[in-house]
């Protein structure tokens, strides 16, 4: 019993070790997109084995605020932001797949950030976004 237990934690932990490293890519190119924008702290990340992910976010008025997804090649991450009524605020389908947008907020709005993957382009990995603000 005491084996089989090791035997899950170990490939527990390898997994985790193969989903880690496969972030690293996608987290350098989205932390080079922010360029002058300072990041919000968080690192979102999703597994491509999921359709449709969606991460939830606050914007405060007076600021003009970056997001930039990547999955570490180009063009195979689609974001949109909504409000919370589900009214599309910005996707980058009608942008050619930018990896990144800017906007700014001139009153706090939360929005839903929903993530989509190009699943002929790449079928295993990682997704990752980051927000960025600046003054």
């Amino acid at each position: 019993m005491n084996k089989i237990i090791k035997t899950i934690a170990l490939v527990f932990f390898i997994s985790l070790n193969a989903f880690t490293q496969d972030c690293e890519i996608p987290v350098n190119i989205c932390k080079k997109n922010l360029r002058d924008f300072i990041s919000d702290g968080q690192v979102y990340k999703a597994s491509l084995g999921q359709e449709k992910v969606e991460f939830k976010s606050t914007f405060f008025g007076g600021f003009t605020y970056r997001v930039t997804a990547s999955t570490g090649t180009s063009e195979n991450v689609i974001f949109t932001v909504k409000d919370l009524k589900g009214n599309v605020l910005f996707s980058n389908r009608a942008h050619k797949k930018s990896p990144f947008w800017d906007f700014y907020i001139t009153k706090s709005l939360t929005v839903i950030i929903e993530t989509e993957f190009v699943l002929d382009k790449k079928t295993t990995g990682c997704a990752v976004m980051l927000i960025g603000f600046h003054k």
